[in-house]
């Protein structure tokens, strides 16, 4: 029997554990990689991370970037705030219409937007070349969710930066997540050289 799973959470394991004898297991996540991709963290308040996103936006160069929420009703919050202070943005989460989510998607991959907000629907099987930014609006709890997410950036071979607005309750993840991935998540600078994340 062959199984696959491009996840692997408890419900997953506990259908393995119950019916198969000795697998033998391929686990690609190890595959995954960081390289290429410069990750920076900024310790906010709640209330400070619009302006975090605003300020960032206004001192890089981005091609385009790709902005993660942990909840729909946040995804589309954000987005209308990054709208309202003059960017364009689009946003795709779970709740939309499949329809809708792919002309997003097409839209979006084909330039017409620099910015995407969304949910982990979007972490995995996406590769668009031009994002070269990602930002974990609200940071993820576990290491595959990180992986995933800023794995958007940095694409075939181009450079990319992550950064990670950490608030006070974050922190011990951050810790925890830049130990199991072996990451070095340094303190967001005030000025970025241009050359750690766009050609």
């Amino acid at each position: 029997m062959l199984m696959y799973s491009a996840t692997f959470p408890v419900t997953v394991k506990d259908f393995k554990d119950r019916y198969l004898r000795k697998p033998y297991i391929i686990n690609l996540m190890d595959e995954l990689t960081l390289k290429g991709i410069t990750h920076y963290y900024a310790f906010v308040e709640e209330r400070q991370k619009v302006q975090c996103l605003n300020t960032l936006f206004s001192k890089l160069q981005i091609n385009q970037s790709i902005i993660f929420c942990n909840s729909v009703n946040r995804v589309e919050m954000l987005a209308k705030k990054i709208t309202e202070l003059g960017y364009s943005c689009f946003y795709i989460h779970a709740k939309m219409l499949q329809d809708h989510r792919n002309r997003v998607f097409h839209d979006f991959r084909n330039g017409a937007c620099r910015n995407l907000v969304c949910t982990d629907l979007f972490t995995r099987g996406i590769d668009i070349q031009a994002v070269n930014l990602v930002v974990n609006f609200d940071f993820p709890k576990c290491s595959e969710t990180y992986l995933h997410r800023v794995g958007r950036s940095g694409r075939f071979g181009h450079l990319g930066l992550a950064v990670n607005l950490i608030t006070h309750d974050d922190r011990f993840n951050l810790y925890r997540i830049e130990r199991e991935l072996g990451a070095n998540i340094k303190r967001l600078p005030h000025l970025i050289g241009q050359a750690t994340f766009y050609h």
